[in-house]
């Protein structure tokens, strides 16, 4: 990602354990409460399970174990409930807004896939000049692959994610 697009960037920034980080706004589909899930047999770890969102089944992504983090917290009861949040994000999008958008309706639309990311918070949404936001670089504990820049809000740091190289893997598994 380029310097001058970051800066018009529209992000939304959430916690996953102790880590920020920022995801584009064009991605995102919609925020719901984390969601109950029903397990697939034979899925990953990674892959939390099944929601169904209105019609539409979604694969459900712990985002801990999507970044390689430690839990926050042993898992809860099932009495505690469940706490955080679900993104629902819209892989394949911004890759077609960035191309002018080329393909046919039909197939940008089938380009698209849903994937839900399991967060402990959502912290704010930040437009472009609200931030500064640099060229990604090594961060402890964080694969730097996955990582398209390192922002800093109110002083606090937030790595804005590469949503494709860390969810694109696990659809195609």
């Amino acid at each position: 990602m380029t310097e001058g697009s970051l800066a018009s960037a529209r992000l939304l920034v959430f916690r996953v354990g102790t880590l920020a980080c920022a995801a584009d706004v064009d991605q995102v589909r919609e925020i719901l409460p984390r969601l109950p899930t029903t397990r697939i047999p034979g899925a990953p770890p990674v892959v939390a399970g099944l929601v169904n969102v209105r019609g539409t089944l979604v694969t459900v992504v712990e985002g801990w174990r999507a970044l390689g983090l430690p839990p926050l917290s042993p898992t809860p009861s099932p009495e505690a409930g469940t706490t955080g949040s679900t993104i629902i994000l819209e892989l394949g999008k911004a890759e077609d807004a960035a191309s002018g958008g080329q393909q046919g309706h039909e197939g940008g639309a089938a380009g698209r896939k849903l994937i839900g990311f399991t967060v402990d918070e959502v912290m704010d949404m930040l437009a472009g000049g609200e931030t500064t936001l640099e060229d990604r670089q090594g961060l402890p504990g964080i694969d730097p692959t996955l990582v398209r820049a390192v922002g800093r809000r109110n002083g606090e740091l937030f790595i804005v994610l590469d949503i494709a190289a860390l969810l694109g893997p696990i659809l195609t598994s």
